[in-house]
């Protein structure tokens, strides 16, 4: 929560006013300031504390585009409690349109930092300090990495039955009981005792209006219930939550054994049967077409869409039943 003087960042938030604020941590070695701007809206009422970030990764462009549009469309201006935008946490990887921060480490991988440490670990470590005490909850909008395209999913610890709740209010599909990774940014939250969504959806370097849409009605399915404003008149005009999301708890990534072209037969969210026909890898000349079959049941939650593929590629991530 915030304190009771609604600061942060050093800057007073007054009751139903809002503020862009700009965490400035680091200089690169042009003397070119690391400002990541940060936008809070704080309702006219005392309520929760609720963070939503996206760009993490530098390339995951569709959560940016979610939270712009949050911003746009004054999605983010609670009547009760305080929302805490960050479209755009790795500012220097989206702007090289890289997953990696300036320094060539994975943000994601570095929490809760170091005073002492990397370029990303020392922002991490500022993060930790300047924004993560004053949440209550979080989500943290991701997409696949280079070419593979998520299903849309929410990614939570198993046994937090309160995550699952807030999951099953944001009504994506699939939810994945995934451990945290380690020094990842959903784990250093956990560990204070956050309450953390991670959305997954699309791939990087891509805007997809699907995508877009469904995390923008995740987010006000949360903020309803928690209290924070009645979106039930916005919701109606949107596309209904997933009644009865398949929960997983165990997938498996299958690999090509062939380098060749990649024909995907098979649509993202399927369920598929073991033996079932999910694609096809031929070489450019004609000579072969070898077929790539489901080893298990269970759904399609991610799927390869490089048009070309080398031995040993993850092509298709199959959720076990």
């Amino acid at each position: 929560m915030l304190n009771k003087k609604n600061v942060l960042l050093g800057q007073t938030i007054l009751p139903g006013k809002g503020m862009l604020l700009n965490l400035d941590i680091a200089k690169l070695h042009t003397g070119t300031k690391i400002e990541v701007p940060i936008i809070v809206q704080r309702g006219k009422n005392p309520g929760p504390v609720l963070l939503i970030t996206g760009g993490i990764h530098g390339n995951e462009i569709n959560g940016v585009e979610i939270i712009r549009k949050l911003i746009s469309k004054k999605y983010n201006r609670p009547d009760y409690g305080t929302v805490i935008c960050i479209p755009v946490v790795n500012i220097f990887g989206f702007l090289n349109q890289s997953r990696q921060f300036p320094d060539g480490r994975d943000l994601n991988r570095v929490f809760p930092g170091s005073p002492r440490g990397s370029l990303a670990s020392r922002f991490a470590y500022h993060l930790m300090k300047e924004i993560a005490p004053k949440v209550d909850y979080c989500i943290d909008y991701h997409t696949g990495a280079e070419s593979r395209f998520n299903a849309p999913q929410t990614r939570i610890n198993k046994d937090d039955e309160q995550c699952m709740e807030l999951a099953k209010v944001f009504g994506a599909p699939f939810v994945v009981l995934a451990k945290t990774r380690e020094k990842s940014f959903r784990e250093a939250l956990a560990k204070m005792g956050k309450k953390v969504l991670l959305f997954e959806g699309g791939k990087s370097l891509d805007i997809n209006n699907q995508i877009t849409k469904m995390g923008i009605s995740g987010a006000l399915r949360v903020m309803d219930h928690l209290g924070m404003r009645n979106f039930k008149g916005e919701l109606k005009l949107m596309e209904a939550r997933s009644p009865h999301p398949v929960t997983i708890e165990s997938s498996q990534w299958i690999r090509a054994k062939y380098s060749g072209m990649f024909h995907p037969s098979i649509s993202l969210g399927s369920k598929v049967s073991k033996g079932d026909l999910l694609g096809n890898i031929s070489d450019p000349f004609g000579n072969f077409e070898r077929r790539v079959n489901a080893l298990n049941d269970g759904h399609i939650i991610c799927i390869n869409q490089s048009p070309i593929v080398n031995q040993g590629d993850a092509i298709f991530h199959v959720a076990q039943d």
